[in-house]
C-alpha cells in the first residue's frame, strides 16, 4: 500500500467490493464441498484443485480486507 492517505470513500468503496467478492468465493466453496458430502477429502483431484484454488484467492481477498479494516479503524 501507497504511504500517502487515501480518501476514506475510496477505501469504503473498495472494501464493499471485496466483502462481495469473499462471499461470493465463500458460497462456491461451500457449494463445491456440500456437492461432495461436506467434505473436501472425498472431492476428486480436479475439484480438489478448485478448492484449494479458491481458498487461496479468499484468503487473500481476506488479508486485503484486513488492510483496509486497519487503514479505517474498524472494529470488528
Amino acid at each position: 500500500m501507497s504511504e500517502e492517505k487515501r480518501e476514506p470513500l475510496v477505501l469504503v468503496q473498495q472494501y464493499q467490493e471485496l466483502v462481495l467478492a469473499y462471499e461470493a468465493l465463500d458460497k462456491e466453496i461451500d457449494s463445491l464441498i456440500m456437492a461432495h458430502g461436506g467434505n473436501s477429502e472425498k472431492m476428486p483431484p480436479e475439484d480438489f484443485d478448485r478448492y484449494r484454488h479458491l481458498a487461496r484467492k479468499r484468503d487473500d481477498i481476506k488479508g486485503e480486507m484486513h488492510e483496509l479494516e486497519m487503514e479505517l479503524n474498524i472494529d470488528e
